[in-house]
């Protein structure tokens, strides 16, 4: 393997794993905090963090776009993504939440059809398929999963696709550092309006501080990591790497919590990363109609 190869490779794996601490902190002082509050102090936090660090040197590089409102509205989705991603991490083990917001991809590919031009294929509708079959043996009748805890996972994932449109579409106007100070700022805004009415009366200790901080800390440098990671080893190499969350959250939910997923879920979620494997291998067949740049109309 090339040595760039390999160390986004590696870049890349603890960007995942950053990711998936983030996850394991937000469920552990879930059951402590109400999920508003736990997910306002992790986007309130990232916001802090760039300005402090980043707004000195590059103030107009944070806040130049050109699309706006499609930034906007990308920001908006990770929020809301962010919000139903906690209150399933409320209600189910972490393992199995992991694995229902990996459909993201599945719907990506399911939706870019219409949105972004692109040409599904054959291959594309089985790993659709594929991907849905997978999410129902993980939140089958009978599961023990809590349903309430399965329609926010879904949710999340939905949002969580939403985002990832938007990002493709974005992405040959808009600087990375931009979109993500964007995606920091409008949910410190949405979360700070709505922190008075879920500002908890009690004094976290030391630790639960500390993991309050952490939260935005583990989300931005693991995204900082993955945007690293792209510039080592191309998109198509990297794509197949996300699934290695699934290992992460699965170790980490037996670590931590002592939760073991079944054997159907264990399938389910085996399923669920085939049909993501299958998107990122045969990328080919989504092929994108060049079209003229959109205008802003929101």
């Amino acid at each position: 393997m090339p040595h760039n190869i390999l160390k986004g490779f590696l870049l890349a794996a603890a960007a995942l794993f950053l990711f998936t601490c983030m996850d394991s902190i937000t469920k552990y002082l879930t059951s402590h905090y109400n999920v508003p509050f736990v997910v306002a102090m992790r986007y309130l936090v990232h916001c802090s963090v760039m300005l402090i660090i980043l707004a000195p040197r590059h103030a107009t590089q944070l806040v130049k776009t050109q699309r706006t409102g499609l930034v906007v509205l990308r920001g908006l989705a990770l929020t809301l993504s962010s919000l139903c991603m906690g209150m399933a991490l409320q209600r189910m083990p972490l393992a199995e939440t992991t694995a229902i917001n990996f459909l993201a991809p599945t719907l990506v590919a399911l939706l870019a059809g219409s949105l972004l031009s692109e040409r599904i294929g054959g291959w594309g509708w089985v790993a659709i398929v594929t991907g849905f079959i997978g999410v129902l043996l993980i939140a089958r009748p009978g599961g023990g999963l809590d349903a309430l805890g399965v329609f926010f996972a879904l949710m999340a994932a939905c949002a969580n696709a939403t985002y990832q449109l938007l990002s493709r579409l974005l992405a040959s106007t808009e600087k990375a550092i931009a979109l993500l100070f964007y995606t920091a700022l409008i949910g410190s805004i949405i979360f700070g309006i709505a922190l008075p009415w879920y500002w908890e009366n009690k004094t976290p200790s030391t630790l639960e501080f500390i993991l309050l901080l952490s939260m935005g800390l583990t989300g931005g440098l693991g995204h900082y990591l993955f945007t690293l990671a792209y510039r080592h080893a191309p998109a198509s190499v990297l794509a197949p790497m996300t699934y290695l969350q699934l290992l992460w959250a699965g170790l980490m939910g037996w670590m931590i919590f002592g939760t073991i997923p079944d054997g159907t879920s264990l399938i389910g979620m085996a399923v669920v990363a085939v049909s993501g494997l299958i998107i990122a291998f045969k990328s080919r067949f989504t092929k994108v109609t060049p079209t003229k740049p959109e205008s802003d109309q929101l």
